[in-house]
């Protein structure tokens, strides 16, 4: 990868870290002030969601782990968190 393209990855990773702590933040809030929790289990979808983006920019640059492990990484809490959202949205 060049240096152009690893820079424009890690600046797109912390605007998603950015603004899926924000989005996670105000569910949190949310469920708080309601204690719906299918409100709380959207602020966790997004939480999963977001924390695989900072697990697998984690695991690449600080431990070296090989691109394959990240995006499966990556991929599989995106998956869990996608679940939760959708559960989120489901339950009444």
């Amino acid at each position: 990868m060049s240096a152009a393209a690893a820079t424009a990855v890690v600046a797109l990773k912390t605007v998603t870290l950015a603004l899926g702590g924000l989005i996670t933040y105000f569910a949190f809030n949310a469920y708080r002030r309601t204690t719906a929790r299918p409100i709380g289990a959207l602020a966790l979808g997004f939480a999963l969601v977001t924390l695989g983006a900072l697990l697998a920019g984690a695991a690449h640059h600080a431990f070296g782990l090989d691109s394959d492990y990240v995006v499966l990484i990556e991929s599989a809490l995106t998956v869990a968190g996608f679940g939760v959202i959708t559960y989120s949205l489901y339950v009444n």
